[in-house]
């Protein structure tokens, strides 16, 4: 049985840089269905093969604050002396078709997310060690040293806020980590209050609320 209610869910997935978050958004939208991914603005440079319009759109620090200005942004922060935001009207033309809307975003953006959209599911990804988010953020070779050590600093500030999240992935096999958030995705669309309005109409069926018999 369908699901859909008229408008989807909001699923975010937040953790330190280097975690594999990408990677893990990249793998689920490929694997299910009606899960589109929001495109944040930045105002920071494209990195290996990133396209504007896919991964982000690259904007400048100028156009970045006209869309503050013009309360266009869901959310914004500054992070890593780059901004980075996400378009209101993008997410709610998604959710109102349907489909469920995938969030990559730092800790700080989640939590402001999370205050105004309490029905947000809240997904921290967490890398197995230190050392091996050290050596994923060296090895991908998109940093200069000095931006990787301030990367790493901050992730000793953001990891201790897991707990504010209602999941955990650990992500130390990136396809048994796929699986654990697409199980996420999937059940966050059975949750009674998801359903409601298919519910109604199973009920309708049966003589209504207060009906005895059908």
């Amino acid at each position: 049985m369908s699901n859909w209610n008229g408008r989807g869910n909001l699923v975010i997935v937040s953790g330190p840089s280097g975690a594999g978050k990408s990677a893990l958004a990249g793998g689920v939208l490929q694997s299910v269905s009606r899960l589109k991914f929001s495109v944040s603005y930045t105002t920071r440079a494209p990195r290996g093969n990133e396209r504007h319009g896919v991964e982000y759109f690259f904007v400048s620090s100028q156009e970045f604050q006209s869309l503050i200005r013009g309360e266009d942004l869901l959310e914004w922060a500054e992070v890593h002396n780059n901004y980075y935001g996400t378009s209101r009207s993008f997410v709610d033309g998604i959710l109102r078709t349907g489909d469920d809307v995938l969030l990559d975003i730092d800790v700080q953006g989640a939590q402001i997310i999370r205050r105004k959209r309490q029905d947000a599911v809240a997904i921290f990804i967490m890398p197995p060690s230190f050392q091996v988010l050290r050596e994923r953020l060296q090895r991908r070779s998109l940093d200069p040293g000095f931006v990787i050590e301030q990367r790493l600093k901050k992730a000793c500030q953001e990891i201790s806020h897991y707990k504010d999240y209602d999941y955990l992935i650990i992500n130390e096999d990136l396809g048994a980590s796929v699986k654990e958030l697409g199980s996420i995705i999937m059940s966050a669309r059975c949750r009674t209050a998801a359903r409601m309005e298919s519910a109604g109409s199973v009920l309708a069926t049966f003589g209504g609320m207060d009906a005895e018999n059908p």
